[in-house]
């Protein structure tokens, strides 16, 4: 069995989807992209302002389940441009200080046209 993970402090899902799900000691949490909970919409600015609250998005469903930054193991990252590369790597760098394994890919595009998305596997 598993475990829903929800919290109104990142953005609820907009599709037939969990914001995270527990199996065992592993968390499994959706992409999450840029949008600001409060507010309902996508933050706008370039990669880094986006990174931001993808990464704020991504603390809240960890903090949700008990867990941090540190307890990821594996990160998910979608581009709209790899040109984007460097300047998303300062902020994913500073949420990221454990190094978790990663992928990072361009994507044709994603959802709301925004600029990045992340989904993490984390320990419980």
């Amino acid at each position: 069995m598993f475990k829903v993970i929800q919290t109104d402090k990142a953005p609820a899902a907009i599709g037939p989807y969990s914001q995270a799900l527990i199996h065992d000691r592993l968390m499994f949490a959706s992409g999450q992209i840029p949008i600001d909970p409060a507010a309902g919409k996508i933050v706008e600015g370039d990669i880094k302002v986006q990174a931001v609250q993808v990464m704020k998005n991504i603390g809240a469903i960890l903090n949700e389940a008990g867990a941090g930054y540190e307890n990821v193991i594996k990160t998910t990252c979608f581009l709209k441009n790899m040109e984007d590369f460097a300047a998303f790597n300062e902020v994913y760098a500073q949420y990221f200080t454990g190094k978790p394994a990663r992928s990072c890919v361009e994507a044709a595009r994603l959802p709301k046209d925004v600029l990045c998305e992340v989904e993490v596997i984390a320990v419980i």
